[in-house]
């Protein structure tokens, strides 16, 4: 995809929105709407259904009867993954209007919306949709006079929950799985980014999903994420956010039906660098990409940069040049290099993180401000300190934006320590020659993924998930069937 500034510009100035949640699959106004704001320049985007109890009533009574009496858990495994691969084809067709549609609603670059999260998205489907069919029951040896079975079922009605960073491509890993599995869906996503979702579920509609099998209900988590919590017809909750809200859900599921939860959560993930890392520039290089890719808003960002002292300066300096040079801009403009944050509101938070830096005693190496007011938009520059202390807010809590804290450390055993002395443990990152060193620490890193001489790298074929405060359960692979499936045992004797 090749398109100008201005042709992208001239797209968004065109593009219509659906502002209505799809229950039954069929629209549904609500009795009341919200305005979403882009933050790329404050417009007003749309007017959209604010979904209350009874909307989440409504979208939770589809599914339940999608599930007890529908076609879709009864198709034939294949015959669902092939609706999916269909859904993926629609998606591909679509592709430019959904990856604008993400940029405008949450600030995210359009190529990268188009190129990474669509990418992502389509792949997503593609995958599940191949693996439906394909998926295998047990049969135990068992004594002569006895056969057993051992099944997996479809769990039953899901409630999915996403956020605004990666709209899509989480709402993807969530719905895929659940649908090759034969469940049905009642999704989420955020206040500030609903218009994304309920494109594709008008898609799923046209790619032949039977109605009730996915419903978009859009509404803030106060009401509506709460109502579906709490609801005693969702047999699944699947979530994707911050810690604190994860907290609400397991609350919400001991004060009703005991609904599995699965919670994808909060980072704060260490980066770390030993002298004898293969490419010192280039793992500076990988430092200050991923740490400012999508502004910073990123759960697996690796927010702390873990370096040996003897190399410390070195790889800081350049990681600080790439900050200074990266063009922060307009995220339709495909020469930017770093777009919006999710809002002023969030903006301001994030600021707040910067100063309370600042009084710790950080030292600020660059950005901290925002960009110059006149946009409209809530623009950070790409931020970096080093000096952090390891008991400060800095080094323990995540930001969610495009903030580096770099730390040192003089031998192996203490940059462990220092990566484990957090909360959470989604991701990590280790750059190293030696064979031993990388086995050795990446098993000692109490995180769920461990990249080696890289950084967001993976496929579909692996786990996703994290440890400790970051969360349970796996998105992505065959392992996230396990969260939408049941087993059960038939025991027959002969």
């Amino acid at each position: 995809m090749d398109l100008t500034h201005d042709d992208w510009k001239r797209r968004a100035a065109t593009l219509r929105f659906h502002g209505s949640h799809l229950i039954d699959g069929r629209s549904h106004e609500g009795n009341g709407t919200f305005t979403v704001v882009s933050p790329r320049d404050g417009r007003a985007l749309a007017d959209v259904a604010d979904a209350g109890a009874t909307e989440v009533d409504l979208a939770v009574a589809a599914a339940r009867r999608a599930f007890d009496e529908g076609p879709w858990p009864r198709l034939a495994p294949a015959e669902r993954g092939r609706t999916l691969l269909r859904l993926a084809d629609l998606i591909e067709q679509r592709r430019t209007d959904l990856a604008l549609t993400v940029s405008l609603e949450m600030g995210k670059l359009v190529t990268d919306a188009y190129h990474i999260e669509l990418r992502a998205l389509i792949a997503t489907f593609r995958w599940y949709g191949e693996l439906a069919g394909k998926l295998t029951d047990e049969s135990p040896h068992t004594a002569p006079e006895a056969l057993a079975l051992v099944t997996r079922e479809p769990t039953g009605v899901v409630g999915a929950v996403v956020p605004w960073n990666f709209p899509l491509t989480l709402a993807g890993w969530k719905v895929a799985p659940a649908l090759a599995a034969g469940c049905t869906v009642v999704l989420k996503p955020s206040e500030k980014s609903p218009l994304s979702a309920l494109l594709l579920a008008r898609l799923a509609t046209e790619a032949g999903l039977p109605p009730g099998v996915l419903n978009v209900v859009a509404g803030d988590g106060p009401v509506a994420g709460r109502a579906l919590g709490l609801h005693p017809g969702v047999d699944v909750l699947a979530f994707t956010g911050s810690t604190a809200v994860g907290r609400h859900y397991l609350r919400y599921a001991a004060d009703s039906n005991l609904k599995r939860v699965w919670l994808e959560l909060g980072g704060k993930s260490p980066n770390i660098i030993l002298p004898d890392a293969p490419d010192l520039e280039q793992a500076a290089a990988t430092a200050a990409w991923g740490v400012f890719f999508n502004q910073g808003e990123m759960c697996t960002a690796p927010s702390r940069l873990l370096v040996h002292s003897s190399i410390a300066e070195r790889v800081t300096e350049a990681v600080v040049e790439r900050a200074r040079a990266l063009r922060v801009g307009d995220p339709l403009d495909p020469a930017s290099e770093m777009g919006a944050l999710a809002g002023h509101d969030h903006l301001d938070r994030v600021l707040g993180h910067v100063r309370a830096a600042v009084d710790d005693g950080a030292r600020l190496r660059t950005g901290g401000q925002p960009l110059p007011a006149g946009t409209g938009g809530a623009y950070l520059r790409p931020t970096v300190f080093d000096r952090v202390a390891p008991d400060t807010a800095l080094a323990r809590e995540e930001v969610f934006g495009p903030v580096l804290s770099v730390l040192t450390f003089d031998d192996l055993d203490e940059a462990v320590a220092l990566a484990n002395a957090t909360d959470y443990g989604l991701a990590a990152g280790l750059w190293t020659s030696d064979l031993s060193t990388a086995h050795r620490v990446s098993r000692a890193l109490r995180a769920g993924t461990v990249w080696v001489n890289c950084y967001e790298e993976g496929d579909l074929t692996v786990p996703f998930g994290g440890m400790k405060q970051s969360g349970n359960g796996r998105d992505k692979s065959a392992h996230a069937l396990e969260k939408y499936t049941e087993l059960k045992t038939t025991w027959i004797r002969l």
